[in-house]
């Protein structure tokens, strides 16, 4: 049976943040991206990590935890383009969960709710906290062809803003699903903050 595949975007290039921020310890000393992937997997046995071709120390952290790697030549000219290569690599799954490897706080009931949705026959499905659509977000097989056609920087954005109406939302009172880590001071706010 085809399974959802969990799709781990970590191709960015994270510029705000001063260095390479995918490495950058949490308060545990597990690099940020490595915390991130395995909430993936834990989620998703099948999980997929999409990288720039330079990255081979990160490439090689999460070969380590059990994803696969995918390198995308194209990631620097947006995510959409490693969103495509993820779901290239795994064109028979029944569908896919999307998450971002700088997102680390997202729990794991989160990542399997939304997995959980497709399943049950979502067609999309993410995270609400607050009122506010977090991350990961989820597709079912049916996208495959658009997801594979996207290029540029804005992911999938317009295939779930053009099917509103067929997302799946997920409340949560996870806020992890709100906090990305753009800069130090984001690492810090979302450590610190209850």
């Amino acid at each position: 049976m085809a399974q959802i595949v969990g799709l781990l975007l970590a191709a960015g290039q994270g510029r705000r943040f001063g260095s390479d921020k995918l490495l950058h310890p949490l308060d545990d000393g597990t690099p940020l991206a490595v915390a991130s992937a395995r909430k993936l997997k834990e989620a998703c046995p099948r999980a997929i990590a999409v990288l720039r071709p330079e990255q081979t120390t990160l490439a090689a952290l999460l070969l380590a935890e059990g994803l696969e790697v995918v390198i995308c030549p194209e990631a620097s000219a947006g995510m959409g383009h490693s969103l495509a290569a993820g779901v290239a690599a795994s064109l028979e799954a029944a569908g896919w969960l999307v998450a971002l490897a700088d997102m680390p706080f997202v729990q794991v009931a989160t990542l399997r709710s939304v997995a959980d949705a497709l399943n049950a026959g979502a067609a999309l499905a993410a995270p609400f906290h607050n009122g506010q659509r977090g991350h990961p977000v989820a597709f079912a097989a049916r996208w495959r062809d658009q997801l594979l056609a996207l290029t540029g920087d804005e992911g999938a954005r317009a295939v779930v803003g053009n099917n509103r109406g067929l997302l799946s939302r997920i409340d949560t009172a996870d806020a992890g699903v709100l906090r990305d880590v753009d800069t130090p001071q984001d690492l810090a706010l979302a450590v610190h903050s209850p």
